[in-house]
C-alpha cells in the first residue's frame, strides 16, 4: 500500500486596488477564495496584509448599514478635523515629504484596525463564518493600494 505524503508549499501574490473614497470598505473575499482555490493547498494559513500605514485589513459582515456605522465610529474616534502633530510638517523629523497631505487621522484609524488578518484554509477552502467577509479598509483615499497574500500549507 502506497501512502501519499502531503507536500508543504507556499504561494504569494499581490492584489492592487484603486480606491475611490476617503474611507472605503473593499470586499476582498472573492479574490482570496480564488487565490486559495488556484493554489491546490488543502490545509494551511492565508495571511492578508495591507502594505500601507493608512489602510487596514478587517474581517466582518458585509452589510451596508454596518459599514456606514464603522465609518462613523472611526470618525468619532479619530476625527479628520482634530489636531495631529503628524500633520505639522515643521515639527516632523522622520518620513516627511513636503507634498504629503495632512493624514494623521488616517494613521490613528489604521492603528485601531490593524494591517493583517490570518485565515485558516481547510479542505482547500477559506474558513469564514456565515456572515464573515474580508475587507481592505481605505482610510486615506482615494489611492492605489497593494495587499500582499501569503498562503502556507500542505497540498496533495
Amino acid at each position: 500500500m502506497q501512502t501519499v505524503t502531503p507536500s508543504q508549499t507556499c504561494r504569494h501574490t499581490t492584489i492592487r486596488i484603486d480606491t475611490e473614497h476617503p474611507t472605503q470598505f473593499i470586499d476582498l473575499t472573492s479574490d482570496l477564495e480564488g487565490f486559495v482555490a488556484a493554489s491546490a493547498i488543502q490545509s494551511g494559513l492565508l495571511n492578508v496584509q495591507s502594505l500601507h500605514t493608512t489602510a487596514a485589513i478587517v474581517v466582518n459582515e458585509h452589510d451596508p448599514l454596518l459599514l456606514t456605522d464603522f465609518a462613523a465610529l472611526l470618525e468619532r474616534l479619530a476625527p479628520v478635523d482634530a489636531v495631529y502633530r503628524h500633520d505639522n510638517i515643521t515639527l516632523r523629523t522622520a518620513n516627511c515629504a513636503l507634498s504629503e497631505p495632512p493624514n494623521g487621522h488616517s494613521h490613528c484609524r489604521s492603528v485601531l484596525l490593524g494591517p493583517t488578518a490570518a485565515l485558516n484554509v481547510v479542505d482547500g477552502e477559506l474558513q469564514l463564518g456565515r456572515w464573515q467577509r474580508v475587507f481592505l479598509v481605505e482610510l486615506d483615499g482615494p489611492r492605489t493600494r497593494d495587499v500582499s497574500l501569503l498562503l502556507l500549507g500542505a497540498s496533495r
